[in-house]
């Protein structure tokens, strides 16, 4: 199964279950990769968060419902997972610019948001330098936090900064193994899916075999292989190799993405680059 049925399965999974409790983790399973690849992926591809589309999709079909049948708002409120009819009244004004109750009448504007279908396009004008590297277990010890995947932008420098201002980078040179692959400062994006809120643990750390001191977390990797994008410039050319990795080389390449957090390795300033390291399994 290549990786565009996968993911069209995987919005399958998703419309399956619409009107109930979609478990991301059901799908991603579907798309053969973790919560926070297939969240990040996701929203790369489509440009809108996973939580939006699910969202747009349960107010398109109960607009589509109000207006063929005679349903009870109360029960399409509960139908689509909102806990009360004030509540899915909100939402639904917040998107259609009506009422629920004016939905009914003719004339009435609404939206529809269709299901999303996944095809292939011919990308790749640009080059993307990367190796792929096999890795002995290792383990990250550092600072870990909780980060919204709408708000990597803004959140993601912030604890850069706080990490610079109080004295964190110092702390992590002092316990890193220097003689690993990733020689520099990682920011590890791990785990997902904290109840439906798309968000994951990035953990600012550096590789360390040494127990974490207080209030620091460490974690363990296994031997894996993995995929090195080489980004030109400060940390904001990681971003684009992001949305690269999902849109163009994941597709092609003959890799699937491994269930181990990615890790983005800031190498020192002198040499103008940083890396994007992703674990990946041979088709």
């Amino acid at each position: 199964m290549d990786w565009v049925e996968r993911m069209n399965k995987a919005i399958g999974y998703i419309e399956d279950h619409i009107n109930g409790d979609v478990d991301y983790e059901g799908a991603a399973k579907v798309a053969c990769c973790s919560v926070y690849h297939f969240q990040r992926m996701f929203s790369f591809i489509t440009d809108v968060p996973l939580s939006e589309y699910v969202r747009r999709r349960r107010l398109t079909l109960a607009a589509f419902e109000l207006q063929n049948s005679s349903i009870k708002v109360i029960d399409l409120a509960l139908k689509y997972g909102y806990e009360s009819p004030e509540s899915f009244t909100r939402a639904f004004q917040n998107l259609h610019c009506t009422t629920p109750t004016a939905a009914r009448r003719n004339g009435t504007k609404l939206k529809a948001y269709p299901r999303i279908s996944f095809q292939i396009s011919i990308k790749g004008a640009a080059e993307m330098n990367y190796r792929i590297e096999e890795l002995k277990g290792f383990s990250i010890v550092g600072m870990q936090e909780r980060v919204n995947t709408s708000e990597t932008s803004t959140i993601i420098p912030r604890i850069w900064n706080n990490a610079r201002e109080g004295g964190l980078f110092e702390r992590l040179w002092e316990i890193g193994a220097f003689d690993h692959s990733m020689r520099g400062l990682l920011g590890v994006c791990a785990d997902g899916d904290f109840g439906k809120n798309e968000e994951f643990h990035y953990i600012m750390s550096i590789v360390s075999e040494q127990a974490p001191p207080e209030r620091m977390v460490k974690r363990d990797f296994p031997e894996a292989t993995w995929v090195v994008f080489e980004a030109e410039g400060g940390p904001e050319g990681i971003g684009g190799i992001w949305k690269r990795l999902y849109t163009e080389w994941v597709p092609v390449s003959g890799y699937e993405l491994a269930y181990l957090p990615a890790i983005e390795c800031y190498l020192p300033p002198e040499e103008n680059r940083n890396e994007l390291w992703v674990a990946v399994v041979k088709k």
